[in-house]
C-alpha cells in the first residue's frame, strides 16, 4: 500500500449483522475509503437511514451489487448468505480486486463436501483451491500473500483458538475432542426467524444442530491441518437469549507426558498475538468481556488435577467471529498495521 494511500472498499450486502458491523469498524479505519455498499432490496436508501447509528460516519446510499461498479475498489468484502460470493467473485480477482468472503463459500477445501453441507455445488472448484483460510493465528504468513481469503466462521474461531495449543504439542487425545459451544442470537443473522423472536429465544436455552453443524467441518479441516492427522470431534452448539458472544467449553484427554504447565503453554502460543488474551490461572472469561471487540479471552484449567484439561474461549461472534477478523485479514493482505481499526474497548456493562 502506498504511503498516505487510503484503501478504497466495498461491501455486497450491507443491510445483515455482520454488514453493519464492518461499517461500524471500517468508518473508524484510518486507512480506509468506503467506496460501494450494496444491498439488492435497499438501493437508493441511505445507509444511515436503516442503520442510524451510522449517522454523521457514512455518506453512501445502499447500491446494486455491479461487478463493474465493485472492481473500482481495492478490497471487497461479502457480507452475503452463503452460495452468493462464489458467482461473483471470479470477476473481481480477474479485475485485480482482493476479495474477503465473510460466509462460507471458499472455507471448505473439499467441494464434494462443500456440497453435502450447504446443499449446492460450487460455482468455483478453481477459486476455491487458492482460498486461504482467514484465521491469522494460524495463517498469517499466507494470508498477506492472498488475493481472495475465506474469513472463518464464529464458532470455528472460539473452539479452533482454543485446542490449538494442545493439539500442536500433542499433549491431548485428537480423536476425542468435545466442544460445548453457546452463542448469542445475532449469530442467526438478521433475517427473521421463528426461533429468533424475543418471546421465542428469550427466557430459554436450547442445543441445535446436534446431529451436524455446518461448522463442523470447519473446525475439523482446520484443526487435522494443524496437526496433520484427522482429529475426532463433537460438537454441539446452543442457542443462549443473548444478543453478542460466543463461550467455547472445551474438553480434551491429556496425554500422560503432558506438560505440567498448561497456562505456560497457551501464554507462549499466543504471545506475540494481539487478538487473543490468555488469562491468568484460574480465570473464568465471560462473553460481556469481550464484546463490540475484537479479543478472543482464553482460560485454561484441568479440574481437580485429573486427565480432562478444560478450555474455556470467548468472543463476539460479530467481530472476532465474523467483521473484526475480517477486517484484521484485510490489514494483513493490505499491508497495513494488523491491529489498524481493532483497538475498540469492549463494552461493560
Amino acid at each position: 500500500m502506498n504511503q498516505g494511500a487510503k484503501l478504497k472498499i466495498g461491501i455486497v450486502g450491507g443491510t445483515g449483522y455482520t454488514g453493519v458491523e464492518l461499517l461500524r469498524l471500517l468508518v473508524q479505519h484510518p486507512n480506509v475509503e468506503l467506496t460501494a455498499v450494496t444491498s439488492r432490496s435497499e438501493a437508493g436508501q441511505d445507509v444511515h437511514a436503516l442503520y442510524p447509528n451510522l449517522r454523521g460516519h457514512v455518506d453512501l446510499q445502499f447500491s446494486q451489487p455491479d461487478v463493474d461498479n465493485l472492481s473500482q475498489c481495492d478490497l471487497v468484502f461479502f457480507a452475503t448468505p452463503n452460495g452468493v460470493a462464489m458467482k461473483m467473485v471470479p470477476a473481481l480477482l480477474k479485475a485485480g480486486v482482493k476479495v474477503i468472503d465473510l460466509a462460507a463459500d471458499f472455507r471448505l477445501k473439499d467441494p464434494h463436501a462443500w456440497q453435502e453441507w450447504y446443499g449446492m455445488p460450487h460455482a468455483c472448484e478453481d477459486v476455491l483451491e487458492q482460498a486461504v483460510y482467514g484465521l491469522p493465528e494460524v495463517n498469517r504468513a499466507l494470508i498477506a500473500q492472498a488475493s481472495i481469503v475465506a474469513n472463518p466462521g464464529c464458532y470455528p474461531t472460539a473452539v479452533q483458538l482454543g485446542f490449538l495449543p494442545l493439539l500442536e504439542k500433542g499433549l491431548i487425545d485428537p480423536m476425542h475432542l468435545i466442544a460445548d459451544a453457546k452463542s448469542g442470537v445475532s449469530g442467526a443473522g438478521r433475517e427473521a426467524k421463528l426461533g429468533s423472536l424475543l418471546c421465542e429465544a428469550s427466557e430459554s436455552f436450547k442445543a441445535y444442530g446436534v446431529g451436524g453443524h455446518r461448522h463442523l467441518p470447519e473446525i475439523k479441516q482446520g484443526l487435522s491441518d494443524a496437526i496433520s492427522a484427522p482429529v475426532g470431534l463433537t460438537f454441539i452448539p446452543h442457542l443462549t437469549p443473548m444478543i453478542r458472544g460466543i463461550h467455547a467449553t472445551l474438553y480434551g484427554r491429556l496425554d500422560e507426558n503432558s506438560l505440567d504447565d498448561l497456562q505456560a503453554l497457551f501464554e507462549s502460543r499466543f504471545a506475540d498475538e494481539p487478538f487473543v488474551d490468555v488469562m491468568p490461572a484460574g480465570s473464568m472469561p465471560e462473553t460481556r468481556s469481550v464484546k463490540g471487540s475484537n479479543q478472543c479471552r482464553i482460560a485454561v484449567h484441568v479440574p481437580q488435577g485429573g486427565d480432562t484439561v478444560v478450555v474455556l474461549s470467548v468472543i463476539d461472534n460479530l467481530v472476532k467471529g465474523a467483521a473484526g477478523q475480517a477486517v484484521q485479514n484485510m490489514n494483513i493482505m493490505c499491508g497495513v498495521p494488523e491491529s489498524a481499526g481493532l483497538n475498540q474497548v469492549a463494552l461493560m456493562p
